[in-house]
């Protein structure tokens, strides 16, 4: 029987005055790193129309660097949310909890959001969120511009659980590396994909993943050495990593625990030959 899974999510709070300054935060033309000891309370943000409701912004577009996707750090106190969070009727999202319990009304109908609740949410839907419960909840909201395809209809909302989902172990690797997958990859309709990559102690990325796909990393669990560009970094639970395209990466997973963590790519489109070029929706 294998235990339940377990997932790093930030609480804030402030530093003493006499703890070092020194970290392993970095921003260089090929990524970023923002360790879980940057998500202090200094550095929230807020939203219009969410109540009692706080977030870490971990990544947004930025020009000549990742343009594809943003992603918060959700922290919805007892009686929060909001009854409006969306106002990009273009974008869509995904939502995974990581601490607590939501409600998610989604077309209409009720969901109960636990530990490794997901939920995609298609673009211009029509959903609400909010905190029921006794005790804060947390949890992560990846947004992405929907790049319409004519002829191929935009995806449908779900909602389900990671543990209701089988992780598929990549080729020759016994198991040592394997992907839970929330969307078949071979669906055209989605154009972003966001899943949880499992590593045992001592697995591997083998090669340098150099590749066209924009990466935002969430580690959830386990720590492990992270090759990023030329450079490589320890990271563990609690920290993000921000990959524009074509950065090198590659990983040796440490131990003694798993080492996972939440994975954004953008995937199925053309590449755009205009930079500034952004679309319409269209359904």
């Amino acid at each position: 029987m294998s235990k339940t899974p377990y997932y790093y999510a930030p609480h804030g709070g402030h530093p003493a005055q006499t703890e070092l300054l020194t970290d392993r935060a970095m921003f260089t033309e090929a990524y970023a790193v923002i360790p879980k000891g940057v998500m202090r309370d200094i550095v929230t943000s807020y939203l219009p129309f969410w109540e009692n409701t706080r977030l870490w912004v971990l990544a947004r577009p930025l020009s000549g660097f990742a343009e594809t996707f943003s992603q918060y750090i959700v922290e919805v106190a007892p009686g929060g949310g909001s009854s409006q969070p969306e106002q990009d009727p273009l974008a869509e999202a995904v939502l995974f909890v990581v601490e607590g319990q939501l409600s998610l009304t989604l077309a209409g109908t009720e969901h109960t959001l636990t530990p490794g609740g997901y939920a995609f949410i298609a673009p211009a839907s029509n959903w609400a969120i909010n905190n029921k419960s006794d005790n804060a909840a947390r949890f992560h909201w990846i947004r992405k511009r929907y790049q319409a395809v004519e002829g191929i209809p935009a995806p449908a909302s779900f909602v389900t659980n990671e543990q209701q989902v089988a992780p598929v172990a990549m080729p020759d690797t016994e198991g040592r590396w394997a992907t839970t997958r929330f969307v078949n990859p071979t669906d055209m309709s989605h154009d972003m994909h966001v899943n949880i990559v499992t590593f045992l102690p001592g697995g591997v990325i083998p090669f340098a993943e150099t590749h066209v796909m924009e990466h935002g990393l969430y580690v959830l669990e386990g720590k492990a050495v992270y090759r990023l560009n030329q450079d490589w970094v320890e990271v563990e639970a609690g920290d993000f990593m921000w990959l524009r395209a074509f950065c090198p990466q590659a990983c040796y997973a440490g131990g003694p625990d798993k080492f996972r963590y939440l994975l954004y790519k953008d995937v199925n489109r053309h590449m755009n030959l205009t930079l500034a070029r952004r679309g319409k929706c269209q359904r």
